[in-house]
């Protein structure tokens, strides 16, 4: 519906979360507020963009990781495709790097899921005015750890080195030759400060550097 056919106040929100039951349960308590209508729910991030451009939101609240595509992949392909959608990320992991990652993405907002829903709601209506709304104990805690050290191809590798995959394999998949994946394998182990890839893998996830 275009922006000037809407009810006046109304603040339309695309709610993408992956887990039925909480999705379920924000979907009902944010529907309570009375100037804010969840437009979509959505399980898969691969879904965010097409279902923005149909119903085309306000604020598109997302989990991080979703099936299909991840929120902070889905909300720099909407600051591109649906640049009037503010994204506000809502997520259990409050990782410094997810902060980091999601500011270089566009979003306009960074909460964890166990503040009370009135906040929440507060949030949708402050990012809608411009605003950037970071939870303060994970904004202090991105300052105090500083940076990601990893370039873009080293988290390529290594997220393509989960699962058992051989050098051979990310070399396929990322169509690179067995010793630039070494390299890239042995760049970001010394970064990440661990012994070998499945460290630097598990080091990088719990900083959110992927």
């Amino acid at each position: 519906m275009p922006r000037e056919h809407r009810p006046r106040g109304n603040v339309r929100v695309l709610l993408a979360e992956d887990q039925g039951m909480m999705r379920g349960a924000l979907a009902l308590l944010l529907g309570m507020e009375p100037d804010i209508e969840v437009v979509a729910r959505l399980g898969r991030g691969d879904t965010i963009v097409d279902a923005a451009l149909t119903h085309r939101p306000d604020v598109a609240l997302l989990d991080i990781e979703l099936p299909g595509l991840s929120g902070l992949d889905a909300a720099a392909l909407l600051r591109d495709e649906v640049p009037e959608c503010r994204v506000l990320i809502l997520t259990t992991f409050g990782r410094p790097g997810y902060l980091r990652r999601a500011m270089e993405a566009g979003a306009a907002g960074f909460l964890v899921k166990d503040g009370p829903v009135e906040e929440l709601a507060a949030a949708i209506r402050r990012v809608l005015t411009g605003e950037t709304v970071i939870d303060p104990a994970l904004a202090a805690a991105a300052l105090a750890a500083g940076p990601d050290p990893l370039t873009p191809r080293e988290r390529d590798v290594l997220a393509a080195s989960a699962d058992g995959a051989t050098v051979a394999d990310v070399a396929a998949r990322l169509h690179l030759s067995e010793s630039t994946v070494r390299n890239y394998l042995s760049a970001a182990i010394g970064k990440t400060g661990t012994r070998n890839r499945t460290e630097a893998l598990s080091e990088a996830r719990t900083r959110g550097w992927l």
